[in-house]
């Protein structure tokens, strides 16, 4: 059985912790604010370039961009893993790597890991290379986005691989996140009339393939920029939770050891007064 010294320990070692993780929460509730507010800041954009997007493809009668042509056959697809630089926020590194290991075993050719985020990069080098690393949370995030964009679709064009995939956590609410894998490249006719409606006649000038030309890497870096501000959201949101749940389990697990210790010294006191009361008693037969 631990000493009232041991109990006292524990609860100081606790408190101290429960400190650690409420100063956590309170960052992370802090930051999730301006990351939501980034990324609701750049949906406009994503959905306009998306409806321009739909609108090109369906007024260009042949495609000749190399980024909706399928990639060179045999070889591998190059993984785009996103996750955080940082831990203590549940399972949501785990969650990310899992769904890009699932993605990676429907793969025929295998595949060729570009990680963003420290922890996706830790785990992909434990058993094989990381083709480029990018981290998650220094840099500009939109240069950063750019970066990325040029070196996988530079892969994509050498024939490196055979498209471009990105596995990332998209944020639900403030209590679910979901990691999810999409392809980005070859982008078909489908992927761009997925969400399609009733649309306005459009003229583009000087082309639309001129246009498309320009607007497809311009697509696949502001997808991996809105990828990265949404990362952040959603890391956030699951730091606030974990953070959250940490300091009330720390303050449940204070005061079962604060019980523990208070029964602990009641059972000294007894034992003490027990011991005086029977000295008092041996000293009373023995003057009798």
């Amino acid at each position: 059985m631990p000493s009232l010294r041991d109990l006292r320990d524990r609860i100081k070692s606790l408190k101290n912790t429960q400190q650690i993780t409420k100063a956590m929460k309170q960052v992370a509730s802090a930051k999730i604010r301006r990351a939501e507010l980034l990324q609701k800041q750049s949906r406009p954009y994503a959905e306009a370039m998306s409806e321009m997007l739909r609108d090109l493809i369906s007024a260009v009668g042949t495609i000749d961009h190399p980024y909706m042509k399928p990639g060179k056959a045999g070889a591998p697809s190059g993984v785009i893993l996103m996750t955080a630089d940082k831990g203590l926020a549940g399972s949501f590194n785990s969650n990310a790597i899992s769904a890009a290991e699932e993605f990676r075993r429907g793969q025929p050719s295998g595949v060729v890991w570009y990680s963003v985020g420290v922890k996706g990069r830790n785990h992909v080098r434990r058993r094989e290379a990381v083709e480029a690393y990018w981290p998650q949370s220094t840099g500009v995030k939109i240069d950063v986005a750019r970066e990325i964009a040029t070196r996988v679709g530079e892969d994509f064009l050498a024939g490196k691989i055979s498209k471009i995939a990105l596995v990332s956590q998209t944020l639900v609410s403030m209590m679910v996140q979901r990691p999810a894998a999409r392809e980005l490249v070859p982008v078909t006719r489908e992927q761009s009339q997925e969400k399609s409606g009733p649309r306005t006649a459009v003229e583009f000038e000087p082309s639309p393939e001129a246009v498309l030309s320009r607007l497809l890497p311009k697509y696949l870096e502001f997808t991996i920029y809105s990828a990265m501000l949404e990362t952040d959201a959603a890391f956030f949101a699951a730091q606030l939770i974990a953070m959250s749940n940490a300091t009330d389990n720390a303050g449940k697990l204070i005061d079962e050891i604060t019980l523990e210790m208070n029964k602990a010294r009641q059972a000294a006191i007894t034992k003490e007064i027990l011991e005086i009361v029977g000295g008092a008693e041996a000293l009373e037969g023995a003057n009798a």
